[in-house]
């Protein structure tokens, strides 16, 4: 089972430091997003994987049954680190894959020493006291839009969640944005935004910090604040002074030495 899973989601271990770094993707992306910040993690193992969602993968190991919610995509992780033997790892996790991490922490804190959520958002829908960023009405209008024309929805999606002005990063994001198959896509999508992960938050005991960007289509500044808030283990907030969802992809020489310098705390 485990070494099926670590062919199917392309783990791959990069370096030969003694300390271990997982960089784990998000939505639309696979771990390729990863490439131009990895120079700045000589001195470390680099776990890469893909999420069984990303383009990527092959799609016959996307279990519309069991990936009905982020705890499956939890049990890969894991599955991934005891398989390749993991006691303690520092994660970076982007986006889905930044609640993903604060999942395995909970079910397993002595595995990371510390969590680096970039774009992170517990729950993207707006609520009485609680602004995620999103209407519901906005969100079904996105789902008709991607069943419509998955590729029209795509092009257009992509520069506004790169937000900042680097066309090679809107490329990059457009192709892996691309190469998911359209129903899966949608699938994963419904999945995340139908998640809350408020009520978790404060059964975090791991170290964490914030990565937010001043400008992000998808999250507001607003919950990263409430993460350090709400988070139960030490939370500390970088809000970097750049746009995007992704600002590994389009300002790698912002956010590695950011990266880093978190990780050394």
């Amino acid at each position: 089972m485990g070494d099926l899973l670590l062919e199917a989601l392309h783990v791959r271990v990069v370096g030969s430091g003694d300390r271990i770094l997982v960089l784990a993707h998000g939505f639309g992306t696979d771990q390729s997003a990863w490439q131009r910040i990895l120079p700045y993690f000589n001195h470390y193992r680099v776990i890469l994987y893909d999420l069984v969602c990303a383009g990527s993968v092959n799609p016959d190991y996307f279990d519309f049954r069991k990936y009905t919610s982020l705890d499956a995509y939890v049990d890969d992780l894991l599955n991934i680190l005891d398989t390749l033997g993991v006691n303690r790892c520092a994660y970076v996790g982007h986006s889905v894959s930044a609640m993903i991490g604060i999942l395995a922490s909970i079910r397993r804190p002595e595995l990371f020493s510390k969590l680096i959520l970039i774009g992170a958002s517990p729950r993207f829908l707006n609520d009485d006291d609680y602004h995620g960023g999103f209407e519901m009405a906005e969100i079904e209008k996105v789902f008709k839009a991607m069943e419509a024309n998955y590729e029209a929805w795509a092009y257009g999606y992509a520069p506004l969640a790169v937000g900042a002005d680097v066309p090679a990063a809107v490329r990059e994001f457009s192709r892996t944005l691309f190469n998911m198959r359209p129903d899966i896509s949608l699938f994963v999508s419904r999945t995340v935004f139908n998640s809350d992960l408020r009520g978790i938050l404060g059964l975090v005991r791991v170290p964490c910090v914030i990565i937010q960007t001043a400008k992000d289509v998808s999250v507001p500044v607003s919950v990263a604040e409430y993460l350090r808030r709400h988070l139960g283990g030490r939370t500390t907030v970088e809000l970097l002074k750049i746009e995007g969802h992704l600002p590994h992809l389009s300002a790698p020489a912002v956010v590695g030495p950011v990266i880093r310098r978190a990780l050394s705390r």
